[in-house]
Order: C-alpha cells, then structure tokens, then sequence
C-alpha cells in the first residue's frame, strides 16, 4: 500500500475539515443503523485532531465506546474508469467505514494508515456520504492494551500507560485515483560500496505492465536508471544521506503508460558492531528525546506548524535523534526526518503490557500479565500485525534506524520469553535490513531480563533519584552505574532511551529538591556524568521532549512535567544545560570529520 501522491498519473484530494459527529453514549448506532441515513443529532468536529478535549463537556473526555464522524464527498466527474480509494493516516484505535450506509472496510490499529477502494461504489461526478465509527476501547487483546470496567457510573477505560487515550481520526484522510493497473507498493534498499550508491528496489504491481525505474539527484540529474519490478541502481560520487545531513535521491517507477510513483531515497547503511552503533560505517551517539505526539485542545491530531516548531526545538538544543515514544508518529514527522538528517528509533503501540507497574500512577492493576484471560495468543496475533504493519509504513524512510517493538513490557519470565521471541522473528522477516530491540523497565534489569539476548541494541529506561530513592542523587549515581556496567558485558550497544524527572516550571530551590527546575538539571547532569564513563552507551534520549496529557492521578500534576520544555514549548532550565552539553559534543563531532 502506498500513500496517496500527485503526480501526473495519480491525483489526491484532501479531506480534513470539519466533519459531522455524534458521541454514541448509549452504544446505540449500530442497532440504530446510524450509518443508514444522514447522522442525526450531530455536531460539528475537526479532522485530522482527537475529539476528547475539543468537547467542553466531562463526556468528551470520560466517553469509552464509538464516536460517529460523518462527511459527503464529491467525486470529481473526471475520475471515470479510475480506482478510486480512500486513506486514513490514522483513525484511534479501530475503524469501521461505511458508503452510503454501506460497510466498505475497517481497520484495527489507531497509528498505522489503512486504504479501502471505493471503486464501484463511490460514482465519478456524484456525492457519496462517507461515515466512520471510531472506537476507542482498549482490552487485553489490542495495542496497546487495556480493560474496560464498570462502574456506577458509567464503563471506564483502565489503561497501563503513563499518556491520555486520546481518540478520534488523527490524521488526514484523503481520497485517491489511479489506474486500475497501478503500483501498489515498493521497498528500497540501499548499500554503499566506497563511493558508490547501491539502490536495490523491489515493485509490486497490480495488473500487467511493465516497470521502469529512474533515479535522479537532488537538483533533477537522471544519475542511474533500470527495467523491470525489481532492479539495482548505482550512483557513482554518491551523496549518502547521513546524520545531519538529509540528502534524498529521487526514485521514480513508471508503470507502462499508466501509472508512476515517486520515493525519496537516501542512500545509507545501519549497522551494529560489537558495542558500536555505525551508520555509513561510522560510529553514531542518539542525543535526543522520546516524544509524545501532545498538543493542548488537539490532543494527538496531527499539526503541521507544531510539527515544524519542534524540530525547530531539536535543532537548537542540539539534538540529532528522537523515539516515536509508544506508537508510530505521524508520516510527514519522518518526512522531515529523513529531509533534515534526524535519526529515528521507530516503535509500535505496545505499552503497557507489565502488570508489575502498579502502585502510584496507575494503581494496582490484580492481573497477570500473560495469561489465557489477558495478554495471551490472540494479543500476540494483533501485536505481530502491528509490527508488519509500521514495517511496512516506514520501510523505505532512510532516518528509521531501529525497529522498537515494545515499550517497558514485563521481560524477566518465562511467559514473556514465549509471547516475545516469535515477535523478534516477524520484525526481522518483515525487514533484515534493521536492527531491533525492545525498551527494557527496571523489574527486569541486566541479569535478569531474558528478552534482551533476542535483541540487537540495548534499551532501557531507569529512574533512579526518581522513583527509587527519590531525591538522593548520589545513591542514584551508584545505581545507575552498577547496572549500566553490568549491560555493557553484553557486548551490545546500550541507548539510554528514558531518564528523568517531573518539574514544575517557576518552581526553584537553593537546594535541588524534587519538582525544582535545579533538580531536573542536576538529575540530568548525574546520569551524564554516568554515561560518559562508560564507553557501551551509544545515546541519551531524555524523557521527555515536552509535558504532556495523561490520565489523572496522585503523582501527575496537570499531565506528565517530565518534560524539557513544557506542554507549550516554553524552556525549562534543563533545556538550557542540554543544549550546553549537547551542542558542544556536535561541535566536537564535526571537528573530528
């Protein structure tokens, strides 16, 4: 499945706006036949954003079950004997479509895109009156997981992890023409030999034609050209994209007369040696964050100026490296990535699955984590699709580095070995190209994790002077050393993908105490002055970029203050000190080239 594209055999037509849309409060629309006739009852809500916090009403947010969205669409007269299709970018956390009352298609899975084909159905120069139920009940067996229980009340949502299930169409959703006999998708794998760039491409396509391939650099220079579905390209004097330096290569596919496809290349290597994390063959250091995609009133719906703001951010603090911190992020955020030369660890939506995180933020949870009656077969099923599915997605991005395919899950057991190690199969048959791993939690910490030996790069997350002997800095140097030390006898590259503390903005003391702004600093310094002792740790992503929204509870004061800067962007005094620190180690790299 490829994105939709303009180009002069395809066209695209956007449809963000503003859709009809009803809350299903009682679980009644299906009975009702809601998607049957024009939504009744409805207002108005904003597509692509999450419709929790634009709703003024405690409803909106508390809601768990179906919100209806609905929209007419005018197919253009001129789209007659074309495929016509629609994609959703991304629709939290299951969809299901009608057309004019009736079902076309539905998709389990709220951050990976999906594509239903209207041919037949939707009429070139007629309306056809698009409704969407989007569900956002999270059990056992979704990703990520959740339970809903009731109450007297009303059902609520449990969920296991620390950000807000926010819900809604996410993402734009746009509608598509080709050729009936199109290209369908493509995958790309580069290599370099000395100076030359090697492109191997691999087309499917849907019909009979034949398939012709052009690359051509960045100012239009046709530099290598190929016949057939599947070829090699080389480019002699090649321009290898690289940290920092984002240059893309141009593939365009040519089916028969009928269709073409245009993919940004860039042309680089990834790979693990020993303790060393190389890209092109050089040593590489993540220095960044994990992130959330958290904007106030729009919640995870997608903003382009938001976006651009961000990476504005990275760049000024001197970060080179981001985790799509628990779920696959928005495409145009690679997009940029692969443009500017920003390094991506790419993760699924599976968080949450450790019943052993209990206590403080979540309250304690009475499950087992992997059972016949919680996470279990049918879960690892979802999960397994999931992974494929963000493969697929973002194969062909060159900043996606690394696969991620869980966040934090419970890794110490027996059962967690049996539900993960089929998983690490799938990721690298579904891509050998990339190294993958998981984030590993303290309950499981080296010596006792047994997901870890499956995995090519070491990542964990560790709050010690956080939640571990809160505020006792020294203790948590001791800490943090020990079990690093140990890791680093893994001989695996270790990326440091969580650390940090909540703050409170305005919040000062003369003695850095927990909230300050000079505790957030200091805690940062501490677990800095660790990694620079150990020569295993390949990066330092600091959790997180910026605060963001979570379900309530004792220890979150207006959402998660672990952020460098805070839900606006504004700067904390820690966003000073990493720029500091981060600009001088970037200063010093490109000295030493």
């Amino acid at each position: 499945m490829l994105r939709p594209q303009d180009n002069a055999k395809r066209e695209r037509r956007r449809l963000d706006g503003l859709w009809r849309f009803r809350l299903d409060v009682d679980g009644v629309g299906r009975r009702d036949g809601w998607a049957e006739r024009p939504l009744e009852g409805a207002r108005q809500m904003a597509v692509p954003a999450s419709y929790n916090d634009i709703l003024a009403e405690p409803i909106g947010r508390l809601h768990v079950g179906s919100a209806w969205y609905e929209t007419d669409v005018w197919i253009p007269a001129g789209w007659a004997g074309r495929r016509i299709a629609v994609y959703f970018e991304s629709v939290t956390h299951h969809a299901t479509v009608w057309a004019d009352g009736a079902v076309v298609g539905e998709h389990t899975g709220g951050y990976t895109p999906f594509e239903i084909d209207l041919t037949g159905v939707a009429v070139p120069g007629a309306v056809v009156r698009l409704t969407v139920e989007v569900d956002n009940t999270l059990t056992f067996q979704t990703i990520p997981i959740g339970v809903v229980v009731d109450t007297a009340h009303g059902k609520r949502q449990r969920y296991w992890h620390d950000f807000f299930n926010y819900s809604g169409i996410h993402r734009s959703v746009w509608l598509a023409a080709s050729d009936p006999v199109r290209l369908d998708d493509v995958t790309v794998v580069t290599d370099l030999d000395g100076t030359t760039g090697i492109v191997r491409y691999a087309a499917r396509v849907d019909g009979d034609a034949d398939v012709r391939a052009t690359l051509r650099d960045s100012a239009g220079a046709v530099v290598a050209e190929a016949s057939g579905a599947e070829g090699v390209l080389e480019v002699a004097d090649v321009h290898a994209w690289a940290p920092g330096d984002g240059y893309l290569y141009e593939l365009a596919l040519e089916v028969g007369a009928v269709d073409e496809y245009r993919l940004p290349v860039g042309i680089r290597t990834v790979r693990v040696d020993g303790t060393r994390f190389l890209i092109n063959g050089e040593p590489f250091r993540f220095r960044g964050f994990a992130m959330h995609e958290d904007i106030a009133v729009i919640g995870k719906g997608h903003n382009d100026a938001y976006m651009l703001h961000d990476f504005a951010l990275l760049e000024w603090i001197g970060a080179n490296s981001i985790r799509t911190s628990h779920y696959p992020y928005s495409e145009e955020v690679l997009d940029y990535a692969d443009r500017h030369g920003i390094v991506v660890i790419d993760e699924t939506a599976a968080v949450g699955l450790n019943m052993g995180i209990g206590g403080g933020v979540f309250g304690a949870q009475g499950y087992e984590t992997y059972s016949e009656s919680t996470i279990n077969a049918s879960t690892r099923d979802v999960h397994a699709q999931a992974i494929r599915e963000l493969v697929a997605r973002d194969k062909n991005h060159p900043s996606v580095v690394l696969w991620s395919i869980a966040n934090e899950p419970e890794s110490h057991t027996e059962a967690a070995e049996e539900y993960f190690a089929p998983l690490f199969d799938v990721c690298r048959n579904a891509d050998p190209t990339r190294p993958v791993g998981f984030v590993n939690v303290v309950l499981a910490p080296h010596g006792e994790c047994r997901l870890a030996q499956y995995s090519d790069v070491i990542m964990i997350n560790r709050y010690y002077g956080w939640y571990h002997d809160p505020g006792d800095l020294p203790i948590a140097e001791d800490q943090l050393e020990a079990e690093l030390r140990g890791w680093a006898t893994e001989g695996k590259p270790i990326i440091m993908t969580e650390y940090g503390a909540d703050t409170m903005p305005g919040l000062h003391s003369v003695i850095p105490s927990p909230w300050t702004e000079e505790f957030q600093t200091e805690f940062l310094a501490t677990y800095h002055r660790v990694f620079d002792r150990i020569e295993a740790i390949v990066g330092e992503q600091v959790w997180v970029f910026a605060d963001f929204a979570t379900t309530g509870g004792t220890m979150r004061v207006g959402g998660n203050r672990k952020g460098v800067f805070t839900r606006d962007r504004q700067p904390k005094a820690a966003a000073f000190a990493l720029r500091e620190r981060w600009r001088a180690k970037m200063d010093a790299e490109e000295a030493a080239r």
